[in-house]
């Protein structure tokens, strides 16, 4: 199989996309509507699925247009060996071949607590502890292998996090053991930092950001629950000035860098159109 420094070099540059789940282009913005209207703002959809659920309508349109797409697997636990079955691998490579997908990405971390029903979904963040590493390597290493594709996994959110290392040193520890590229999430480290009292590039200048693939940038917000602070993964239009912070430390030193998600899908587009203009300068497809 290919090194990650191999496998890098044929996998194209895509710029700046859209990211959308089952269904949500229907209530937020169309990928289709906004390449027909916005075209030099959206050059890729990624498109956020489930072997349950399958493939929706607007990606299959989005698709049939030749126009290019990543799949974001939702329904796996990379910190969970056990959980990558042959069943689950067979029909998540089926739709990612269906739609040409780029490359696969995933939270890693668990999306589902006992068995993979839609009603056990509950994005929890991996345990921040070497053991924790190790399985993920385990799990990306045999998705790669057997799919034959690049697999990114991605920094999650919570407001909580267990486990005594921190997510750029876990993460570090995985892509060297898998040898594979990352998702760096800048709003979901903006949201680890602050949940440990950080300044947002701790931990930054030390991490191989030569294995940054695909970033994601994301609006968030502070919120309190009972005296409880943290930092809200809201999606709403504007990121928090941690989030533009990290993006810009990270973007001139992320050389292998091939994709940055805005996710906004739940928004008007109009509402929206400012910051993907913005990331459009800052990475010109």
């Amino acid at each position: 199989m290919q090194s990650f420094t191999e496998r890098i070099v044929s996998i194209p540059r895509l710029g700046v996309g859209l990211s959308g789940e089952y269904g949500s282009s229907a209530k937020g913005i169309d990928p289709n509507w906004l390449k027909e209207n916005h075209p030099e703002i959206i050059h890729f959809f990624e498109f956020g699925g489930d072997i349950d659920r399958g493939l929706d309508e607007y990606v299959r349109k989005w698709v049939s247009q030749g126009l290019p797409t990543t799949y974001h697997f939702l329904d796996v636990n990379l910190e969970e060996a056990i959980d990558l079955d042959a069943y689950w691998l067979d029909k998540t490579l089926e739709m990612a071949q269906e739609i040409n997908a780029a490359w696969l990405c995933g939270d890693a971390g668990r999306w589902h607590f006992g068995p993979r029903e839609r009603g056990h979904h509950m994005l929890m963040p991996p345990i921040l502890c070497r053991e924790s590493a190790l399985e993920t390597i385990e799990t990306i290493r045999r998705l790669q292998a057997e799919s034959r594709m690049l697999c990114v996994p991605e920094n999650p959110p919570s407001v909580m996090f267990l486990g005594d290392m921190h997510m750029l040193d876990y993460f570090a520890l995985v892509t060297e053991g898998a040898d594979c590229g990352m998702l760096l999430d800048c709003a979901h480290l903006s949201i680890f930092q602050h949940s440990r009292g950080l300044e947002p590039l701790t931990g930054l200048a030390d991490f191989p950001l030569e294995r940054v693939v695909e970033i994601h940038v994301a609006g968030g917000a502070p919120a309190e629950v009972e005296g409880f602070g943290y930092l809200d993964d809201t999606h709403s239009p504007e990121p928090v000035e941690a989030t533009w912070q990290i993006l810009d430390f990270v973007l001139p030193r992320a050389k292998n860098l091939k994709a940055i998600v805005y996710e906004c899908e739940h928004n008007l587009p109009e509402a929206c159109l400012q910051n993907f203009e913005k990331l459009n300068r800052l990475f010109p497809a």
